[in-house]
């Protein structure tokens, strides 16, 4: 299907599909008068693509696992491998925030001022850390 049909199917752009063909999360062939076609089971592909990035996924990860998920015997068990991976990578952010949160806390009211360090000798052009 050429790309106006698929992004109408998907419910996206074209230059949406585009840039997906970009990175490598799709691939079109290119006809003899220079029309991109794509296979039928392209739209399902962009529905999971849409869906991912909903739950959290980057685009970087999608493309890093489409593969995978495509050639898995079973997809339903690929993905669950890979939802438990993302439920890890939250959890321990989630507990860095938890931290990041309890020293902001702590510091609310104390009057810490932020103080500039001073740069070293030959840090020109580098930015400038900030000490708590």
């Amino acid at each position: 299907m050429r790309i106006g049909e698929l992004a109408a199917q998907a419910g996206m752009t074209r230059d949406t599909i585009r840039f997906y063909e970009k990175v490598g999360l799709v691939t079109g062939r290119r006809l003899a008068n220079g029309y991109r076609d794509f296979p039928p089971e392209t739209v399902p592909w962009l529905h999971y693509v849409r869906t991912a990035q909903t739950l959290g996924f980057s685009l970087a990860e999608i493309a890093r696992h489409g593969e995978e998920l495509r050639e898995a015997p079973d997809a339903a068990e690929a993905l669950s491998a890979l939802f438990e991976g993302k439920i890890q990578v939250i959890d321990a952010r989630m507990a860095e925030l938890a931290t990041l949160r309890t020293e902001l806390a702590a510091r609310v009211g104390t009057g810490c001022p932020l103080r500039t360090v001073d740069r070293p000798a030959g840090a020109r052009g580098q930015a400038r850390q900030l000490r708590m």
